[in-house]
């Protein structure tokens, strides 16, 4: 049986702890990514040169982390903002693999002492495994959408199913 726009925007959810565990993504990512995002809106120019990235693209990339940031928290739009935000971190995860990091750095205790400086001093060496995290969560989020506590169940579906019916 084919899936229809309703259960693609607005997938049911299983069960109540689902619907907290889904709950809980949704505003981790959204905190995360609207503090990932702003700071690059406010600084695209620095950011785009750092990136060596036409600064169109980091505009839709970091205004992409933010807006979608926003519009998880409340889980309006889940599968889209969830989308968005995965294609930005697929990016980030092609620039990092391209760069040659691996995808998990050692742990920065098991380093000797002076062997790693980035280019922000002494820290977690670089690697793509953050990025790749965060595009497995938003698949997460797409497939699954924002549960039984969000905007998208509580307002869309009955204005969707109202739509198409």
């Amino acid at each position: 049986m084919p899936i229809t726009i309703v259960e693609l925007v607005v997938p049911s959810g299983p069960s109540p702890l689902a619907a907290s565990a889904l709950l809980l993504l949704r505003v981790f990512l959204g905190v995360c990514f609207i503090r990932h995002g702003w700071p690059k809106l406010r600084n695209l120019k620095t950011w785009s040169e750092g990136l060596k990235t036409p600064i169109w693209l980091c505009f839709l990339s970091a205004f992409s982390m933010w807006g979608a940031g926003i519009a998880l928290i409340p889980g309006l739009l889940t599968p889209l903002a969830a989308l968005a935000i995965a294609i930005s971190m697929a990016y980030a995860m092609v620039l990092e693999i391209r760069s040659g990091f691996p995808f998990i750095a050692p742990d920065p205790y098991q380093i000797p002492e002076g062997d790693y400086a980035g280019p922000m001093g002494v820290g977690e060496p670089p690697s793509w495994e953050k990025a790749a995290m965060y595009v497995v969560m938003c698949a997460v989020l797409a497939t699954c959408g924002g549960g039984l506590w969000s905007l998208d169940n509580l307002l869309i579906a009955d204005l969707l199913r109202s739509m198409l019916a």
